[in-house]
């Protein structure tokens, strides 16, 4: 967003979002402020986060009387209203900020005029699950994607908090990306604009660094108990050597940064692993041999054992499997 100054050069109030909306398109687009669909953590933390940023925020529409009244107590002047379609009569850039399966349907119960547009926060659908939004052939109508990659929580101050430096995934037509750039931006976030058809792999791999490192920490917690450590115990010894190897990727590399008995062909170690994960922590066996694999992969990409130890390690990880 930018700022508009007095004659003095002073900074007198953030221009409007009709006036970046007429700057970047003066022809198609006139959004006279920002309107919010789902009063949940998602919806309402991005409207704290607008709000705060000098967009104007002016309606919300939610079903759940609590949701709405809380969603107006946190951001000053909004309306609020229980059915979707309500918003569109005050808002040119509508946010609908609702489970993935409810996406659809949603589409289907409202209709943009030309110079609105509509976006949704999913991370695995794309803009075209909108389409049925557009009220006739030939309205302008912006359709796109707005995924803050946040794991949002009923705290929406922590929630407005973890926005700050979040990458914002965009999808849509360019004149729209290019305006939700700048909103990302005045929020403290960082835009990233996906290539066509990319949505469901960047989601998956979302899904892995968020709920699988989740999974991940549950089997590392299960072994550690068999060690005697309790959860803060196993999040204590072993959280430090995760984040010492998030390090040391960021710094040198993903491939680089691998280690362990897998890298040396200590197929003994690895016999002795699955082993005992056998004895003590079964529902655990299924995921090391998964990601020993993918640890195998990577050896063989860098070279750095013989085709004899790779082949040892292929068969110690399949027996039993």
């Amino acid at each position: 967003m930018k700022t508009e100054r007095d004659d003095a050069g002073r900074g007198t109030r953030r221009a409007s979002l009709n006036d970046e909306a007429e700057r970047r398109a003066p022809q198609a687009m006139a959004w006279p402020g920002v309107g919010i669909i789902g009063a949940g953590a998602v919806g309402t933390a991005l409207g704290v986060a607008i709000s705060r940023a000098g967009w104007p925020v002016v309606a919300v529409a939610s079903r759940d009387a609590d949701r709405r009244e809380r969603f107006c107590a946190l951001v000053p002047g909004v309306r609020a209203f229980i059915e979707p379609a309500a918003v569109l009569d005050h808002a040119g850039l509508v946010i609908l900020a609702v489970p993935d399966h409810a996406i659809a349907g949603i589409a289907t119960q409202i209709k943009l005029r030309s110079g609105q547009a509509l976006v949704h926060t999913s991370g695995a659908l794309g803009a075209e699950v909108l389409g049925p939004a557009v009220a006739a052939e030939g309205t302008f109508a912006g359709l796109g994607a707005f995924h803050p990659l946040v794991s949002f929580t009923s705290d929406v101050e922590r929630s407005v908090e973890s926005l700050e430096g979040a990458t914002f995934a965009l999808d849509g037509d360019e004149r729209l990306t290019e305006l939700l750039a700048d909103l990302v931006v005045a929020i403290g976030g960082t835009p990233l604009r996906l290539p066509r058809g990319s949505k469901a792999a960047y989601h998956a791999a979302a899904v892995l660094a968020s709920g699988g490192l989740v999974a991940l920490l549950d089997a590392i917690v299960t072994l550690g108990a068999t060690a005697g450590l309790d959860e803060r115990g196993s999040l204590a010894v072993y959280g430090r050597l995760m984040e010492q190897t998030l390090a040391n990727a960021r710094a040198s590399g993903v491939a680089a940064s691998l280690t362990g008995p897998v890298t040396r062909g200590d197929v003994g170690t690895i016999a002795a692993h699955i082993a005992v994960l056998e004895s003590n922590a079964p529902g655990v066996v299924e995921l090391y041999r998964a990601l020993s694999r993918r640890q195998l992969r990577i050896v063989e990409e860098r070279g750095s054992l013989a085709p004899n130890q790779v082949a040892a390690v292929r068969d110690v990880l399949a027996k039993g499997a």
